[in-house]
């Protein structure tokens, strides 16, 4: 457990700094190293501002918000799928990014509520009511975890209408393409501040879920095996879908909606260290921040100078996957 936490670190600390040397703009990893050291105060290199810029106020932000966007929602897609008992379950596919896309848009298209909440907190409240109504819709359909994908496939549909009305009917032509663009989920732009919030959010959602591995694998054999385990079933349940709905939509408000990282993801790492959750949790946040940093500069040097939208690579990435998951778990019912 020891050796693969250290070597997934080793490969998230490498990929960030190989993916900050990748871009139109010609640097190096020689000056990706030089920049970095010069800020933390450990040497002082001479580098050209001009690259310095470039590295320092651009691109490590940029690979180190995709990180967090990558841990946490492949935490929410862990977290999901264990309380649903669903491998399909996951921010995306149940309406929850869909619905802060929705907050967000509300808040920052028509300014309702923009001074009391701004982005994040339009993001949850969206998140909130979207999971809300997705419970509500499988619980009038009888109940059962398929019925909450199926509810949550009709809720996302249903956010994601709602988000386009409102940009179609309020936005102008520039304002449009600019959130339709972030809509797809979008890293450019971000900068340390963003880097603050979601690290900080995902460090402590990752922290919590962690201390609930124990109840998370007794939630995979159903809520009596739970409860008789002396978990207390509905709040625990209660916090950590609020606690999905905070990561979310904190990683919504600072990327936009980036799709399918829950689900494949927390698949990914059961491979390589089995379905206990101790090892599962810190293997998925891992596993997500390498896949993102790397998704996000292949999204960013693919279609260069013009960036690709990071969602639409992971969308392209998990599509298939996605099916993959169905037809195995036809194979097993």
């Amino acid at each position: 457990m020891l050796l693969l936490a250290l070597g997934g670190l080793a490969a998230l600390v490498l990929s960030v700094l190989a993916t900050s040397a990748l871009g139109p703009a010609d640097v190096s990893l020689v000056v990706v190293r030089d920049v970095l050291l010069n800020h933390l105060g450990l040497a002082d290199v001479p580098v050209r501002p001009a690259k310095d810029a470039i590295v320092w106020e651009e691109r490590l932000p940029r690979a180190l918000t995709a990180a967090a966007c990558g841990a946490g929602l492949g935490i929410c897609g862990v977290v999901m799928q264990a309380l649903l008992r669903n491998p399909l379950a996951d921010p995306f596919v149940l309406g929850i990014s869909s619905g802060a896309s929705t907050g967000a848009v509300v808040v920052g298209v028509l300014g309702l509520g923009g001074t009391a909440l701004g982005l994040p907190g339009g993001a949850f409240v969206g998140a909130l009511l979207a999971f809300g109504l997705v419970l509500l819709l499988a619980r009038l359909a009888g109940g059962g975890t398929e019925r909450v994908v199926l509810a949550g496939v009709a809720g996302t549909q249903l956010f994601s209408a709602l988000t386009s009305a409102v940009i179609f009917a309020v936005a102008d032509s520039d304002e449009t393409r600019g959130v339709m663009f972030w809509l797809l989920g979008s890293l450019e732009g971000v900068r340390w501040h963003d880097v603050a919030v979601s690290s900080a959010v995902v460090v402590v959602g990752t922290a919590i879920c962690w201390a609930r591995a124990p109840a998370l694998d007794a939630f995979a054999f159903g809520d009596e095996v739970a409860a008789s385990l002396g978990i207390a079933v509905g709040r625990l349940r209660l916090l950590l879908l609020v606690l999905t709905a905070l990561v979310t939509a904190a990683l919504v408000s600072v990327a936009g909606a980036i799709g399918f990282v829950g689900l494949v993801l927390p698949h990914a790492a059961r491979l390589l260290v089995g379905p206990g959750h101790v090892r599962l949790v810190p293997a998925t946040a891992l596993a997500g921040a390498v896949f993102m940093v790397w998704v996000d500069a292949v999204s960013r040097i693919a279609f260069a100078p013009t960036p690709l939208p990071v969602g639409v690579g992971t969308a392209l990435i998990g599509v298939p996957a996605f099916v993959l998951v169905m037809l195995r778990r036809r194979r097993t019912l």
